[in-house]
């Protein structure tokens, strides 16, 4: 085979490697949409649960189907007492990141499915993974600082249940909705580097575990995830709001990257934004604490002005995170635990019509020469 000589597309900028009928932004109404609807319609009025359906199944459920999709997810949320011991042995200082990784990791080896890549039993493996996730988060977390896990509440809706297995109670109910929009939004969005990376490894005929481990690992870095933790941290080194704009001034003048701004696929915006930004405000009110949502008021403004660069979901949901009372490290595992969705999603699309994903790159090291004389 001849080496294609075309267009290097640094980090696939432009690059069609697929097709989905997952999800896409709208190009004429700049809008997100989960097989065909749009996010903010599905945030404002349904639960994760219904989208994580719609996301695997392709429609919203119906009342049936739904009672009997969280049924399922709830009687599957415990872990074994293996997987705790292991957790328990995870060094205290280790990023939670890392930890649901190896925690899905170790999940993969105690699956009776893991080895059958069939759609049933990918789908069966998705589903135990969707409700394992947050108590393997939750684990590492309280292990972390000394403190017991908590069992999952099978009556208890997955936002909730989230909050109980970490914190050890349920807050009032418009903070589980403000939390239960944040997963909606964060579900899926397309040829992401995570679920790209996640349908390269199904490419292979790898098994769920596998893919999700390594999505997990993409997922962590501050240039993907791992920025609605970057988000928070920033505002932390701030201060105040009236520190906020001599603060990106300064970033200006050294050429700085500002996290939570910016987005490879929106050019006039992240749809996600408002609606994260709303439930972000909700929260403030709630908490009765202004200063971080004044401050990214005013960061949003000054990078519009003087870069017209718009801020991305990270922007609002590090913020929205920290009031409802999460510490800076799980802001990405939440992220795992909702993407997991789309990521099965993707896993499940991958290999219905599978090839191999085998890029070409172009040579630019020496020309082929002879080993010295020795």
């Amino acid at each position: 085979m001849s080496e294609n000589l075309n267009e290097i597309r640094k980090g696939l900028v432009g690059v069609v490697a697929d097709v989905s009928a997952v999800s896409k932004v709208m190009p004429e109404t700049n809008s997100l949409t989960y097989r065909g609807y749009a996010v903010q319609d599905l945030a404002e009025h349904c639960s994760f649960e219904e989208v994580a359906y719609l996301l695997w199944n392709g429609e919203l459920p119906d009342a049936a189907q739904l009672a009997d999709f969280r049924k399922e997810e709830a009687s599957n949320r415990a872990i074994t007492p293996a997987l705790h011991q292991v957790i328990r042995a995870f060094p205290h200082d280790a990023h939670p990141m890392d930890a649901i990784r190896t925690a899905v990791s170790f999940l993969g080896l105690e699956d009776p499915d893991t080895a059958d890549t069939s759609e049933p039993a990918t789908r069966r493996k998705a589903m135990r993974l969707l409700a394992r996730i947050p108590t393997a988060i939750a684990a590492a977390h309280r292990a972390s600082k000394g403190q017991a896990p908590v069992d999952p509440d099978p009556s208890l809706s997955f936002a909730e249940n989230f909050f109980h297995v970490v914190l050890g109670k349920v807050p009032a109910p418009e903070v589980v909705k403000a939390f239960d929009v944040s997963l909606i939004l964060y579900a899926e969005h397309g040829f992401n580097a995570s679920t790209f990376t996640a349908r390269t490894v199904t490419s292979t005929g790898a098994d769920l575990h596998g893919a999700v481990t390594a999505a997990i690992a993409a997922l962590k870095g501050p240039l993907h995830g791992g920025a609605n933790e970057a988000v928070m941290h920033m505002l932390t080194e701030i201060g105040s709001p009236e520190k906020a704009a001599d603060w990106l001034r300064g970033r200006f003048d050294h050429k700085a990257l500002v996290m939570g701004f910016g987005h490879r696929v929106y050019k006039n915006g992240d749809s996600r934004v408002p609606t994260m930004t709303r439930y972000a405000e909700k929260m403030a009110e709630v908490v009765g604490d202004r200063r971080w949502m004044e401050m990214s008021r005013i960061l949003a403004a000054e990078m519009l002005e003087k870069k017209n660069i718009h801020p991305n979901l990270d922007f609002p949901a590090g913020p929205a995170y920290h009031l409802m009372g999460f510490d800076i490290p799980l802001f990405t595992p939440i992220f795992v635990a909702s993407r997991i969705t789309g990521w099965a999603a993707h896993v499940i699309e991958q290999s219905a019509d599978n090839r191999l994903i085998r890029p070409l790159s172009q040579y630019t090291g020496a020309a082929q020469r002879e080993l010295p004389h020795r």
